[in-house]
């Protein structure tokens, strides 16, 4: 195969790697839409979807996995595209995550309708979700397009999905301190708004990987203030 034949082969790899990636976030993004509706609508069937649904999720990790070692192994790529391989990896097993979250929203929401429960805090919930949803599709196109700067405003965009989630919690140990027959409901809540909170923190994880990949710097645990003030 001819250098010129071999580099577009590489990046028509690259190109399928990077649907691949887009669609396993899509899917996953959308299992944590269906899950909170299952949960605000009451609504099992949506629920139980959203359970069947996390093993596409799973088999596309697999395939990203598998994809990205193939290139590593036989192209042997370098700067940006290494680390775009690189990432792909991790961030296969974020995504994997996500749809994991979105299973544990899922079999929250049947305890609840089990429970006839009728306490959620819905507005909270409701933008807690929109939230972290709109964090996991801009931090993957963050990294997609190497843009930095959309990787770092994700991150930034995580401390809302914190305080909603302080909301939540303070509602709720409201709600058990008033009726602590409804204990068992409010737990089930808190852990919604708990994995919702991780979605997030997943989705911030991404946006790190994003500014890495266009920076090569790296953000994670405040790594890039403590080289500044090291150099200094």
């Amino acid at each position: 195969m001819s250098a010129d034949r071999s580099h577009r082969h590489f990046h028509d790899q690259l190109d399928a790697l990077k649907r691949m990636m887009i669609d396993m976030s899509e899917k996953a993004e959308r299992l944590v839409e269906l899950s909170v509706e299952a949960l605000l609508e009451h609504d099992a069937g949506k629920a139980q979807a959203v359970i069947a649904g996390d093993k596409t999720i799973d088999a596309l990790e697999i395939e990203v996995e598998q994809a990205a070692i193939a290139m590593l192994a036989l192209q042997q790529p370098m700067a940006r595209d290494l680390r775009f391989i690189v990432a792909a990896i991790k961030v296969s097993s974020d995504l994997e995550r996500v749809g994991d979250h979105g299973v544990n929203i899922a079999q929250s929401a049947l305890r609840l309708i089990e429970m006839k429960s009728n306490i959620t805090p819905d507005p909270e919930i409701q933008d807690m979700a929109r939230r972290a949803r709109a964090m996991l599709s801009e931090s993957l196109d963050a990294l997609i397009r190497a843009d930095g700067a959309l990787g770092r405003a994700v991150c930034r965009a995580d401390d809302a999905v914190d305080a909603l989630q302080d909301s939540v919690f303070r509602i709720l140990l409201t709600h058990m301190m008033e009726s602590p027959t409804r204990i068992s409901e409010a737990l089930e809540l808190l852990l919604v708004g708990r994995n919702l909170e991780r979605v997030a923190d997943l989705a911030t994880n991404i946006g790190e990987d994003a500014v890495y990949l266009a920076e090569g710097k790296q953000i994670k645990h405040h790594f890039e203030d403590r080289s500044a003030s090291a150099a200094g």
